[in-house]
């Protein structure tokens, strides 16, 4: 599993997850701390990651092209540290794994997770 850590996120959650095995860089590691969102959607897709973000804005960029890949992980839990943000991350891996690799939207919240499958499609 890989991801792609968003602007906002802390870089240091990107070396501690590396050192927990997860194959992680951090968006201003690469030169895209400025990118636009639809820029980073492809470089994840390019290089098979997995998006983690705060931003709202990946979800829907998703949703207005059908896209089935890749998938991005949204964080409404603020102010995250490194280490909880990793830990954080570890759980959504775990426990939505089958998801994340098929292609998903996910939202984490304080007292939940919701896992929306790609491609999504307006509810009716």
């Amino acid at each position: 599993m890989k991801l792609l850590l968003d602007q906002g996120l802390p870089l240091s959650a990107a070396a501690l997850l590396c050192d927990a095995g997860i194959n992680t860089i951090h968006v201003s590691e690469i030169g895209m701390s400025e990118a636009e969102d639809a820029d980073i959607i492809q470089r994840a897709r390019n290089e098979g990651r997995i998006v983690a973000t705060l931003d709202a804005d990946f979800h829907t960029l998703l949703a207005l092209d059908f896209s089935i890949t890749p998938s991005v992980i949204r964080i409404r839990i603020e102010r995250l540290r490194a280490q909880a943000l990793m830990n954080l991350l570890l759980i959504v891996i775990a426990e939505c794994k089958e998801d994340l690799e098929r292609g998903a939207a996910i939202t984490v919240e304080p007292n939940r997770i919701r896992i929306r499958r790609l491609p999504l499609v307006p509810d009716v």
